[in-house]
């Protein structure tokens, strides 16, 4: 049995650092604001409990496994949140999603049309 926990960790801590490493360079290649801000809440959202629940398969039963758990809720419940708040705070501040044919310049420039 702790062959299969051992093995089922790795896993666990492998994909959560494959997802890690994938969220950092959508936060650096992507290309708009709200692209990034998809890319930093899927890293929260999935990389980090991957990582916890593959620490946790580690552990023996304690209060630290306790507090783990309570970790992993509290990032479940916040992340996306978080996420969404700051993609709606830049709409209402007048930013825009970047198109496929944007040039990156306002709606309202003249120049545009």
């Amino acid at each position: 049995m702790s062959l299969v926990l051992d093995l089922l960790s790795g896993l666990f801590l492998l994909l959560g650092g494959f997802l890690s490493i994938t969220g950092g360079v959508g936060l650096i290649r992507l290309p708009d604001f709200f692209s990034r801000v998809h890319a930093s809440g899927l890293n929260e959202t999935l990389a980090t409990p991957l990582l916890l629940i593959g620490l946790m398969l580690q552990m023996d039963w304690s209060l630290d496994l306790l507090k783990v758990l309570f970790i992993i809720a509290l990032v479940l419940a916040t992340s996306p949140t978080a996420a969404h708040a700051m993609a709606k705070a830049a709409l209402h501040g007048g930013l825009r999603p970047r198109a496929a044919d944007d040039t990156g310049r306002p709606e309202d420039d003249p120049s545009k049309a």
